[in-house]
């Protein structure tokens, strides 16, 4: 079933239009970006040669080779577009991959709602997260870690004779969140009680899932090295760096907390993976500065500026040469422009047609 996608791919991948474009990429994340912003297309659009199919997800998540073929949709859909994103795949089993390893329950929806699977948290609470922590790191072998690596395998084998796709599709490492989200998502909502009740209980839970984590990666980078001097791709676009760290469920605290239960864990998953990216969904200018403190700090990406004070955004990243990446253009970037804002040729957006 693959070879036709693949052949079809291969073909289509010209290194006189993606040479150029890494390029670009590259001057770019080097800080050297000639425009205001960064907005890249490709020379010239590359339809399909055949009728490429639509994947549901769940199909994809219960057969290694549906979840390849859906992954490389979207590199043949931004070929035909002729846009400017980096090409990526990834092994793409939800943000539930590590909360499975805890033994959350993980929920499927509907064929209809073509949506990744969510979990609901352990049941007993505080006494779970307890025997938990007397546990320790849970082995690799649990919930979706089997499939995430042998899927990893798997596609590294397919892709083997392809080597135009395996030079420009960039493969991403999978959807770990960050250590607060996990804690959250395994805890459930009584997390911010507990920040109040049980400090030292969160900070040991946090603690635990940093160093599960850190092993999960390590395991990771086992199969798929990084590679010196190549930057890396999260969501179509390109970082410096190794991780893309997820702080979704920092929004709901204030300064002080996150001070004391986000950074530091943040700040030693991005230190010892060589750097990276932060993403917010939400509100984040309230712990801007603090993020901003931590030197391996790459890139930061938000997806709803409306809810945030832009300038002060711009003041913490922009400005001091931390470039955002994927700002909305209608939200972000566009009403900066209006007011005459300098972006510094700091910001990469995707421009509608």
């Amino acid at each position: 079933m693959l070879k036709p996608y693949l052949d079809d791919l291969e073909n289509r991948l010209d290194p006189d239009i993606e040479d150029p474009l890494e390029t670009e990429w590259r001057r770019f994340l080097s800080g050297a970006c000639p425009d205001t912003f960064f907005h890249p297309k490709r020379a010239r659009k590359a339809p399909p040669g055949i009728e490429w199919p639509k994947i549901p997800v769940n199909h994809a998540l219960q057969d290694p080779e549906l979840m390849l073929l859906r992954e490389l949709a979207d590199a043949s859909a931004a070929l035909a577009e002729g846009n400017g994103n980096v090409l990526n795949i990834r092994c793409n089993y939800s943000t539930t991959i590590l909360p499975s390893l805890f033994g959350v329950e993980i929920f499927y929806l509907d064929d209809q709602h073509d949506t990744l699977p969510a979990s609901h948290p352990l049941p007993d609470g505080t006494d779970g997260i307890r025997r938990l922590l007397d546990a320790g790191v849970p082995p690799l072998n649990r919930g979706w870690g089997p499939k995430v690596f042998q899927t990893a395998e798997y596609i590294l084998e397919q892709l083997e004779p392809y080597p135009n796709i395996r030079n420009y599709v960039r493969f991403y490492h999978p959807d770990l969140q960050g250590p607060l989200d996990v804690a959250e998502m395994v805890w459930g909502s009584g997390l911010f009680l507990e920040f109040y009740d049980h400090p030292d209980l969160v900070r040991a839970f946090l603690a635990l899932v940093t160093e599960t984590y850190r092993k999960f990666m390590h395991r990771w980078e086992e199969i798929l090295p990084p590679v010196p001097g190549r930057f890396c791709a999260h969501w179509g676009w390109g970082y410096a760096g190794t991780l893309v760290l997820r702080d979704d469920s920092a929004m709901n605290l204030s300064p002080e907390m996150y001070r004391e239960f986000a950074l530091p864990f943040d700040r030693l998953l991005l230190d010892e993976f060589g750097g990276g990216v932060v993403h917010f969904c939400g509100r984040g200018d309230h712990y801007i500065d603090l993020l901003a403190t931590i030197p391996s700090l790459t890139g930061v990406q938000l997806s709803q500026p409306e809810y945030n004070d832009m300038e002060r955004i711009f003041q913490y990243t922009i400005d001091r040469g931390i470039p955002l990446l994927d700002l909305s253009w209608q939200n972000g970037v566009k009403p900066a422009l209006d007011r005459g804002r300098n972006l510094h040729g700091q910001v990469f957006c995707r421009i509608p047609d």
